[in-house]
């Protein structure tokens, strides 16, 4: 029973930690070094994630700057992000590429906290099934007599216990993302 709990609990943490992930990708106005993590160039036939190519860094809140140890990858880096659809258009210098981060309208923002809304209902419907998942499994080990009931009572608890305590997570992940997006 207890090894049916803490396969619970992972699959649950592995949800909640992929649901931050998505929450890091979603723009908020400012510059996050995070929306280049998907980014591969095409580095001499090898296709290679851009921050093993260059130094990333954000002088302001607004802006990013990519400047990359080889200048002759300059534009391959350049066409890489304006491929990637980030929302953001690379300006380069021949020097270093700056990614200017326009600031979000209202609007925008109010569609950006829904998107990221419907993100963590969707993790919440991930929670849940994967306690339905665990409850059933518990069932099943009691019809077999492989637990008694109370086990199979109390592991339910336990279950509901921990779909309880991921779900106030996602919720207060959600407010702060919320906030962070709605700030101007």
């Amino acid at each position: 029973m207890e090894e049916v709990i803490l396969d619970q609990e992972m699959k649950m943490e592995a949800a909640f930690e992929a649901l931050l992930n998505r929450f890091s990708k979603t723009r908020t106005g400012r510059a996050n070094a995070s929306a280049l993590n998907e980014i591969r160039i095409d580095y001499y036939g090898a296709v290679t994630p851009i921050k093993q190519l260059c130094n990333i860094s954000i002088p302001e809140p607004r802006l990013i700057v990519v400047q990359p140890w080889d200048k002759s990858s300059l534009t391959a880096i350049e066409k890489a992000i304006l491929a990637s659809n980030i929302g953001v258009t690379p300006e380069n210098d021949g020097n270093v590429v700056r990614l200017p981060f326009q600031p979000l309208t209202e609007e925008t923002r109010r569609d950006i906290v829904k998107q990221v809304k419907k993100l963590a209902e969707d993790s919440k419907v991930e929670i849940r099934n994967i306690r339905r998942d665990g409850n059933e499994v518990l069932k099943k080990m009691q019809k077999d007599s492989e637990i008694t009931e109370d086990d199979q009572k109390r592991g339910l608890k336990e279950i509901q216990d921990l779909t309880d305590k991921w779900i106030e997570k996602i919720s207060a992940a959600t407010a702060s993302k919320e906030k962070e997006i709605m700030e101007v």
